[in-house]
Parts: C-alpha cells; sequence; structure tokens
C-alpha cells in the first residue's frame, strides 16, 4: 500500500490517479494506432476520448457518492478528492457509454463500430487501474490464513487478505488479450464490445466473492454483482440477436 508517490511541496501524487491517468494514455494511444478499419480517424479517436473521460469520472463519482451518501452529507468537500479514489467502475461505465453515445452522434460516426475498437483497451486500461487500488489499498479482498499462498498485508494491519486488486488486474490483461486477437475477425458491429461486457461482467459477478470491501445488496448479492448480472443477460441477449441477424445474412 503506497497511496501517495511523492510530494511536491504541499502537493501530493496520489498513486491511485496517477496509475488511472497512465491507464487512460496508454489506451488511447493504442486506440489511436490504426482506428481506420472501424471507420474512425486519430481525431476521433481524442475527441470520443474525452467524451469518455468526463463522462466516466462524472459516471464512477456520481455512484461512489450515492453509495455512501451519508458520508458525503457529513463531509461534502470530499466530492472533489478523486485523486484518492472514490469511484466506482460501473458507474463510470454508464457514464462513459452515454457520453459516447452522444460523442458519435455529434460526429455521425457509427456507435458499435466506435465501441468494438475501444472495448479491448477498457479493459487494459482497467487492468492498469486496478493496479492503483492496490497502491492505494482500496478494493481489497477478503480475509485468508496465514498459510495460504496468495495474500497480502497492508502497512498497519496483520490481517491477510485476498490480492483481488492484483487478480482483477491479470484477468483484465487477459481480457484485453483475448479481445484484441478477435477484434479483427468480428462477424457484425457491437459484436466485441457485447463480448467485453458479457465477459467482464462474468468475472466481476465472481471476483465479488473475494473482495472483503462491499456489502450485500439484495438476494445476498452486492451492488456490482447484481449490475453485473442485468449486464451480462442484456449483452447476451443482445449478442444473440444481432449474431441471428448476420447468420441470416451469411446463409
Amino acid at each position: 500500500m503506497h497511496p501517495i508517490l511523492f510530494k511536491i511541496g504541499a502537493l501530493s501524487v496520489y498513486s491511485y490517479g496517477v496509475m488511472i491517468a497512465m491507464g487512460f494514455i496508454i489506451a488511447v494511444y493504442l486506440v489511436s494506432k490504426n482506428p481506420t478499419p472501424f471507420g474512425l480517424t486519430q481525431e476521433d479517436v481524442v475527441d470520443l476520448s474525452l467524451y469518455i473521460l468526463i463522462g466516466g469520472i462524472i459516471g464512477a463519482r456520481i455512484m461512489y457518492i450515492l453509495l455512501n451518501l451519508d458520508y458525503f452529507v457529513k463531509n461534502p468537500l470530499e466530492v472533489f478528492y478523486l485523486s484518492r479514489g472514490g469511484l466506482v467502475y460501473y458507474g463510470a461505465f454508464a457514464g462513459g457509454v452515454v457520453a459516447m453515445i452522444l460523442g458519435t452522434r455529434n460526429k455521425k460516426i457509427s456507435f458499435l463500430r466506435a465501441a468494438d475498437l475501444f472495448a479491448p483497451y477498457l479493459a487494459l486500461a482497467q487492468g492498469v487501474g486496478r493496479i492503483g487500488c492496490f497502491l492505494n489499498g482500496c478494493c481489497y479482498g477478503r480475509e485468508v490464513s496465514a498459510t495460504f499462498p496468495f495474500k497480502v498485508c497492508f502497512p498497519g494491519s496483520a490481517v491477510a487478505r485476498h490480492p483481488t486488486q492484483i487478480y482483477s488486474s491479470l484477468v483484465l490483461v487477459l481480457l484485453f488479450l483475448m479481445l484484441k486477437s478477435f477484434q479483427p475477425r468480428r462477424r457484425f458491429s457491437g459484436e466485441i464490445f457485447m463480448i467485453y461486457c458479457a465477459l467482464y461482467s462474468f468475472q466481476r459477478y465472481f471476483m465479488e466473492f473475494l473482495r472483503g470491501d462491499n456489502t450485500v445488496f439484495m438476494l445476498n448479492m452486492t451492488i456490482s454483482q447484481a449490475v453485473s448480472v442485468v449486464l451480462f443477460i442484456g449483452s447476451s441477449i443482445a449478442w444473440a440477436v444481432f449474431f441471428a441477424r448476420w447468420k441470416n445474412t451469411h446463409l
């Protein structure tokens, strides 16, 4: 756990914010290398990335505030301390998707094509960002025995825990590689994005069982698990419908 990377006078540079920014920059750089097969230009990529960044941050923060409303009512200025953490991914996802829809409409380009281009790199950016969670000490795992082979003890605590941030980072990098390898073979616009939604929600649902920072929301599930179930079902149905249409045109 190393929440503050360094200080410049009174300014503290937080590891969480640095890793989120690094993930974003890496993703945008890679996305912009060859967007032409998806009907986009490098200018489109940069513009849409800004839409996604703004929408994602707003969505992530709003969801985090809503989930911790009592705390922020008592500490309203904490709303603006983004560098210390406090962003919920599914809020970022929703905000980013809405912003991307607005951006593609504004630029008169296909949302589904753009989403197929961005999806693998979204997973990569998340993988980098999860390292920031590890350094910050958030999104921590459940307690494990001292003999468990994969464990971490954060400074100031003797409790051994699952390093869920590292688990998530590795799974997300693997998801990036899978989506990237399948990207050239996509059969219809939106397929890569739909597969991302299904696979991410699938792994997130089961990763929640190892997390120690989330409380049960309903039906013995956390909020992230409930959202994961909805997203998995929705994206799977969407993929099935689009695949059936594609298949009918290729008989």
